[in-house]
């Protein structure tokens, strides 16, 4: 795989399993980050440890000139974008007539316009018959109570993978990914075992996903053996929904 992929939110969880793996199987990663520089440093250490080929971005995704910068700074050093996947994220559970406006700001500007601020982007900086993935979330067809907002947002994302398909031409593919639960500390956080346990009974194989388990399907979308794939959500989720 003898291409340059930026990682969006890729110094944890997810992201960074996604990293790790596309390196390990010849991509040249971005390990893109908006806050934990050493989290994102010690990702680039890893990769770089089994013999990957990868460095360090800084740029909060809701901010149009900084994911700007993130794609020029990634052709100055790589040549070129040639896959962009599309994975920071923020969550906030609460109850419908508890979310605060600050609540729906944060989620709607990283996961909604973060994603637009990149596709925007990709218009006319992704190489032709590239690769875009971006990560929605199984919560949008779950109806879980206190992931409205959450859920509100992934379906945005959702959307704007299926339009965006058949805008952006030059032979490049856009898809979605939905993960179900999924062993990460963005999960994890708050969640009581009892919960744990009850979202681990709904689906096919009684476990949470490792981002092992995502990241494999993400290796798969990002390769030209997915080409004819385009405009599309994969769920990602053991026969959860």
């Amino acid at each position: 795989m003898d291409k340059v992929i930026i990682v969006t939110g890729a110094s944890r969880g997810i992201g960074k399993e996604i990293a790790k793996l596309l390196a390990k199987n010849g991509g040249k990663v971005v390990v893109n980050y908006s806050n934990n520089k050493q989290a994102a440093n010690d990702t680039v250490a890893e990769i770089k440890k089994t013999g990957g080929i990868a460095i360090a971005i800084k740029a909060n995704v809701a901010q149009r000139n900084e994911v700007t910068a993130l794609f020029n700074e990634t052709i100055k050093h790589y040549g070129k974008v040639d896959v962009v996947i599309n994975n920071a994220g923020i969550m906030i559970n609460k109850l419908v007539k508890d979310n605060s406006e600050e609540d729906y700001r944060k989620q709607f500007d990283v996961n909604v316009k973060g994603t637009l601020n990149t596709l925007q982007e990709c218009a006319s900086k992704l190489s032709d018959n590239g690769i875009i993935i971006n990560v929605s979330s199984s919560t949008v067809k779950l109806m879980l109570p206190t992931y409205a907002l959450y859920s509100a947002s992934k379906a945005a994302v959702e959307q704007m993978t299926r339009v965006f398909s058949k805008e952006i031409g030059r032979g490049i593919s856009v898809n979605a990914i939905a993960p179900g639960p999924t062993s990460t500390e963005l999960f994890l956080n708050g969640k009581s075992d009892e919960l744990i346990k009850k979202l681990i009974s709904q689906n096919a194989f009684n476990r949470l996903a490792e981002p092992s388990d995502i990241a494999k399907v993400v290796l798969f979308l990002a390769s030209d053996n997915s080409k004819w794939i385009s405009g599309q959500v994969l769920p990602v989720n053991g026969a959860m929904v």
